[in-house]
Parts: C-alpha cells; structure tokens; sequence
C-alpha cells in the first residue's frame, strides 16, 4: 500500500504567494523564464532557473547555476520569502480551469514507493534530464518542485476534503497570468493529518506519476543515494520522502500532445497522401480547423488544408493497452515507415506541442515554413494511463499533457 506521510513545509507569507509560486522549470525555455520573473524579485524561477540572474551565455547545467541556485535558496530563507511549518502536515492544493476545479493531497511520497513499483510510472525517462534535476535537490537539499501523482480517488479522503475547502478559508487564493486559479489550505487539527495518512495506507495500494517523471526519480535517487552514504540510516530521514501532490483520477482530464513534422522525407504532398491512404480514410476538409472527434481519428495539417485521418481496421490492436493508443498508430503507420522517423526522443524532424496551445499554434508553426506538417491527437484517457501502468507498460513519449501545470513554490520540502 502506499506511504504518504505529512511534512514541515517550507513556504512563503501569504501575501508573497502569487509573485512567487511559478511554472515548472521544464515548461519554459531561459528566455521566457526571464520574462516569467521580470519583476518579480521573490519568484521561484531565481532557484529553478537560476541561469536568469547570470550572463545570458551561461552553460544551463554548469556548476556556477547550481551554486547561484543554492545562493538565492538561502537568500529567500534569509529573508522569509520562504518560512518553515513548526509541524508536519499534509496541504490541500487545489487548480481551477475553465470551471473545473481538481484538489490535491499535499504530502510526500515514499522513496522505497519508487524502488518498489507501489508508485507506478507510464513513461522512459532520459538520464541527463534525471541528472540535471538530481543535482539541483542534491545541492539544495531539498524538493523544491512537487510531482503530479494520481491515485483512484477514495471516498473517504474526498470527504475530507470537501469539508476542509467547504468550512475553512484557503491559506493561498490567487489567479496567475494564465488565468487558472490556485487554491492552498494547510491542514492543521492534528487528527485529521493522522486520518489522511492511515487511508493512503490503507485504501490506496498504489499511486501514478502523472507528470514529472524526471522531477520523480531525481527525487528518488538523491534519497536512495543519500542513505547508502549515511552510515547511521534508519528509514525515518527525511531524504527517505520527495514531494508530491496526490489528485483522485476521476477529477483528472488529460489533453492533447500533438506532433509537427520539418519535412515529408523527399515526398511530395500526393505521394504522402497515396501512401497515406494504405492506413487511412481520409477526408479533406479545407481551411477550417479541424479538431480529431475521436480515438483513432486524426487531423493533419499539410499544404494550407486540414485532413481528417481515421485509421482503417487492422492498423491497431484495440486489445493491446499500447496498441491501441493514437501515438502508437501514428508511429507504426506514418512516422516511422513513411517519414523514417525511428527515433522519437532524438530525431530533430519532430517537434511536441501540448494541446494548450491549441490547433492555431500547430498552423502557426506549418505557416511560418518552420515545419512542413502538423498531426492533431485525440487525448489519452486516464483509464488508458492506469492500465499502461499498471500492465508494466510503457507509453510511447510525449503520450500525455495535463493542464493546469502544478504552480512549483507553494511548498518545498526541506531533506533534513
């Protein structure tokens, strides 16, 4: 069954909360990190992206960003932009997006959870992205950033919650620049942080990294290698636990991770088209953008026109829990064996856009002359990441998008 267990969180002054809570460090480039914190002397990205406060030249993973990290992480201590909890205790995270509104348990995840498969992942991760992140909570020393988790939701942990954010005022309210509200309360009667972490224990036998699997297993590593180097290791060590924030699935909605493409590889539009047709029914619908309406149908954006492609009977396996994904189809029937692209982590003729963008960004980019065609997905569906997961599958990559993005600097959780 799962651990979660409540933490001393280490967070800032309510009236700080919205100028320093940010965006995740991989969501955005240095460039738009700079703009991101543009005045605003106490935002995280001065800790995440510390590059922001050195030369614009800077080496991103050079040792004088990590130790600027380190610099200002103290400084923000310092000065009490960021203050300690005297207890531990688990946190109500809530997002609001076009009216839907999704809480979080705030609390930490186990590292043995990890080792063990009881927290299960749905995607590979890359080992120079695991060790950028590994160094930054090791020179910390501390999870500056929370994972996204999910679990199957538990009635008993909804009730909980729902008559905190129903009777008690939030400790954060605030609608960033994006416009998605966050919500923040601390959970404070001592019986209540009790009861949450004996039903994680009891009635959540495993919970899912929905997103943030670079962020999971830096996490995890750093905990795993700081208790093989402590001679007096006992399990109860804080580096024993990472940061996460735990939704019930049934509040979540994944949405579309769409693909552009640099060229047709030496093919002419017809010649695509013709050997499209093999896996395909296509339908041309013109200039009007055209969404995908359902799984296994798809929209392709070539030439100044938007297709309709739905995969024809035998291009998938609908038996198959990774078969039957859209970006599996879309890899085994045109990128792959039509566009030679073998290699989705590394080739440089593909590019990923999250469906927050919208269709008009995937025209944009094909308008420009910056690529040459664009595919639209129909999302991936939450049953369909569970049961990824819980087969002991893996996803292709870039599978999956969730919006909002976790707002990191809300709660850090300090290693010691």
């Amino acid at each position: 069954m799962a651990v979660v267990k409540p933490f001393r969180g280490l967070r800032p002054p309510r009236a700080l909360a919205k100028d320093l809570a940010c965006l995740p460090y991989d969501v955005m480039n240095t460039d738009e990190a700079r703009k991101m914190a543009k005045w605003k002397e106490c935002s995280l990205l001065h800790i995440t992206r510390s590059e922001i406060d050195l030369p614009a030249d800077i080496d991103t993973h050079s040792d004088q960003v990590y130790n600027k990290s380190v610099e200002n992480f103290g400084k923000w201590q310092k000065n009490g932009w960021l203050v300690q909890d005297g207890v531990p205790r688990f946190y109500i995270y809530a997002q609001t997006m076009k009216w839907r509104t999704q809480y979080g348990i705030v609390g930490c995840a186990s590292v043995d959870d990890y080792l063990n498969g009881i927290i299960k992942k749905h995607e590979l991760t890359r080992p120079d992205k695991e060790q950028d992140r590994m160094v930054h909570v090791r020179v910390n020393n501390a999870n500056i950033e929370p994972v996204f988790f999910t679990y199957t939701a538990v009635k008993e942990i909804d009730e909980i919650v729902d008559r905190i954010v129903s009777t008690e005022k939030p400790e954060y309210d605030f609608v960033a620049e994006d416009g998605f509200g966050h919500h923040f309360w601390v959970i404070k009667k001592p019986e209540t942080n009790k009861l949450i972490e004996k039903l994680f224990a009891e009635k959540v036998p495993y919970t899912y990294v929905a997103d943030g699997h670079h962020r999971t297993a830096a996490a995890a590593l750093v905990g795993k290698e700081k208790r093989e180097n402590n001679p007096s290791h006992n399990g109860t060590e804080e580096y024993n636990f990472f940061l996460a924030v735990h939704f019930p699935a049934d509040q979540l909605k994944i949405i579309d991770y769409n693909r552009t493409i640099k060229d047709l590889n030496d093919l002419t539009s017809e010649e695509l088209l013709t050997r499209l047709e093999c896996s395909f029914v296509i339908e041309e619908k013109g200039s009007k953008t055209y969404k995908p309406k359902k799984l296994h149908n798809f929209s392709m954006y070539l030439d100044g026109k938007w297709f309709s492609l739905t995969a024809k009977a035998g291009t998938f396996d609908d038996n198959d829990p990774i078969g039957v994904l859209d970006v599996t189809i879309l890899t085994n029937q045109i990128l792959s064996p039509v566009l030679d692209i073998q290699d989705l982590r590394r080739s440089k003729r593909i590019d990923f856009v999250g469906g927050i963008r919208g269709l008009r960004e995937l025209k944009k980019r094909v308008d420009s002359g910056e690529m040459k065609m664009a595919f639209a997905l129909y999302p991936v569906s939450m049953n369909q990441l569970i049961a990824i997961a819980d087969s002991g599958n893996i996803m292709p990559p870039k599978s999956t998008w969730f919006e909002p993005k976790l707002r990191s600097g809300l709660v850090i959780h300090l290693l010691d």
